[in-house]
């Protein structure tokens, strides 16, 4: 009897503890700092790259990050550029975001950033990887990269959040 009890105890109970501890190991939005959230002015310098005609060697961006429910979009008010999100590192004010577009017809461009908050400041990498596919039968021709060196400060809102 102490057997099968034993058993079923392994069987039904362990699992439940088990799925507890997998969906902790994810990274969730209520993870991410509220600083983060608001509008902000990023310079950019270009560290390394393969491709120098493909990419600006600095640039003034403007990007608004905010959260609705699960999702957290970057938009920029000045390109018409918008898009979610995916974080997959918040380790105390060290947060790594990235996201992945179609760009033209035949590419796609996947944007990774690292960043560091401090207060109203940040700093950190955003790595670029433009990749370009044939158009008639899809095979990955070419791939060009680029590191930037990035600092953000914070233009305005303290926090942007709405829904849970």
């Amino acid at each position: 009897m102490k057997r099968i009890l034993l058993i079923l105890f392994l069987l039904l109970i362990l699992p439940v503890f088990a799925q507890d501890i997998v969906l902790k190991a994810g990274v969730s939005v209520e993870d991410v700092p509220k600083a983060l959230y608001g509008s902000w002015r990023v310079n950019a310098k270009l560290d390394d790259t393969n491709s120098r005609t493909t990419f600006k060697p600095q640039s003034i961006d403007f990007w608004n990050l905010s959260r609705v429910g699960d999702k957290i979009t970057l938009d920029n008010p000045f390109s018409g550029a918008k898009a979610d999100i995916s974080v997959s590192t918040v380790e105390g004010n060290l947060i790594v975001f990235s996201k992945k577009l179609p760009y033209d017809n035949n590419k796609v461009l996947t944007d990774t950033v690292t960043i560091r908050l401090n207060d109203n400041t940040f700093s950190g990498i955003n790595s670029l990887t433009l990749e370009s596919y044939s158009l008639i039968d899809n095979h990955l021709m070419k791939t060009e990269y680029a590191r930037y060196l990035i600092e953000g400060e914070k233009i305005a809102g303290q926090s942007v959040i709405s829904g849970n």
